[in-house]
């Protein structure tokens, strides 16, 4: 098995590790925690899931119709498709959904498996620490996520960290140049991703 054939499974079985444990924890999860609010704005636990759960439940054709009526546009579809989603489907059957695709090779066009993690690891921890569970991504994944960590990304979140070192406490990892902000690293990944 050659270097690159031992990554991908690597990040295979970090993805499934991550969605395994984020569904046990909502199979666990109050019903009435359902209809809490997430870091994700406007969203509650039932859209968060709803959205992680998308690319299982929508086949690639289908994908492109539901992106051709919100014209091309990928947030706006993805946002009305979790509404609608999480008002037809129950709890159960969106966490039955996450359980029964931990192994789902889906990755985000252009992101790799890298970006897959980064997607599941992100939405967990916007339900999370919005519900105050004291969960830590385990350093190996986090390590992961946030070395792919750039400029695109922070882009993407509509966040300018010009002049500011990020440095994580628990993790030997840092990004950027500037004034030092120190944290745990999962604090510093959701202020990366516009959520602190």
């Amino acid at each position: 098995m050659n270097e690159r054939t031992r990554t991908m499974t690597d990040l295979r079985q970090l993805i499934a590790a991550e969605r395994h444990e984020l569904a046990t924890l909502l199979k666990e999860l109050p019903a009435d925690q359902w209809d809490a609010p997430t870091l994700c704005e406007g969203w509650r636990v039932r859209e968060v899931v709803a959205h992680v759960t998308m690319p299982y439940r929508y086949s690639t054709s289908r994908f492109l119709v539901e992106l051709l009526k919100s014209r091309g546009r990928f947030n706006p579809m993805s946002d009305r498709l979790a509404r609608r989603d999480a008002a037809e489907l129950t709890a159960a059957e969106l966490t039955d959904c996450l359980a029964a695709n931990v192994d789902h090779p889906w990755k985000p066009p252009g992101g790799g498996f890298e970006g897959a993690l980064s997607h599941d690891v992100i939405h967990g921890l916007d339900i999370t620490v919005a519900l105050g569970i004291d969960r830590v991504v385990p350093a190996e994944r986090m390590r992961v996520v946030l070395g792919g960590l750039s400029a695109k990304h922070l882009k993407y979140f509509g966040v300018d960290l010009t002049g500011i070192h990020l440095r994580a406490t628990d993790l030997d990892w840092s990004y950027g140049t500037g004034e030092v902000v120190s944290a745990p690293a999962q604090e510093l990944l959701l202020k990366a991703c516009g959520r602190g």
